[in-house]
């Protein structure tokens, strides 16, 4: 994806309150070898960029002054109620660095799951983005994982997912988190519960209705009649 910067000369409150007024945001752009810049955006071009996915996760085309540069989005800030952006930074791109960021996971194939279609059971995502790093030639745009073998009572766990070449999951201290649960619907449970309590109670209600032997309400045993 490209988009457009302009060189930002001002900074400072004032500033980018004129900015804001007349249909534009601050931003900045750092890293990589140049030093600091102060950036400008058109606001709404802008607004309907970050309203797609592959403008949070890839690598964008920055062109300012002239020439092109590889960014990432880093930071949004935006107006507590209005639909208003705030402001933004971008991080400049070195191919030879590696990158660690956040990507969206799209999951595919519940429906036709053993879980889902036969035990009718809940496909629960736990997980809805993963924290990778990669080099930038390596960075995907999402991780599409597979749910179609799924069966009930199964979790997916992140060491069952193929990552794409080149691409490592940071876990923070958990080496294999789960990804995807699989949950049996509240009612099928309840349904489950009550049929085994009322099996329970069926072999004890037999038992309390049943005289003991010998008891008070045991019926006295006919007596043989007397031989002549």
């Amino acid at each position: 994806m490209k988009f457009v910067a302009f060189e930002r000369q001002k900074q400072g409150t004032g500033a980018s309150r004129r900015l804001r007024n007349v249909g534009k945001t601050p931003g900045i752009v750092y890293g990589g070898e140049g030093q600091p810049q102060l950036i400008e955006l058109d606001h709404n071009a802008l607004w309907h960029a970050l309203k797609k996915e592959a403008f949070h996760s890839s690598i964008l085309d920055m062109e300012l002054a002239g020439k092109t540069a590889k960014v990432l989005l880093r930071d949004v800030q935006y107006h507590p109620f209005r639909q208003q952006v705030q402001h933004i930074d971008f991080q400049r791109v070195d191919a030879n660095t590696r990158l660690h960021m956040k990507v969206p996971v799209h999951y595919k194939g519940a429906e036709e799951s053993e879980a889902v279609k036969l035990e009718h059971c809940l496909v629960n995502p736990v997980v809805n983005e993963l924290d990778i790093s990669c080099l930038p030639a390596d960075l995907p745009e999402f991780i599409e994982v597979d749910l179609s073998g799924l069966k009930k009572g199964m979790s997916l766990h992140l060491a069952d997912v193929k990552l794409p070449k080149g691409v490592k999951a940071v876990t923070h201290g958990k080496p294999n988190p789960v990804l995807v649960s699989v949950v049996v619907p509240a009612a099928e449970e309840s349904a489950a519960d009550a049929a085994g309590a009322e099996g329970a109670a069926a072999p004890a209600a037999d038992a309390k209705a049943a005289p003991a032997k010998g008891g008070k309400d045991a019926k006295p045993a006919a007596k043989a009649p007397a031989k002549k």
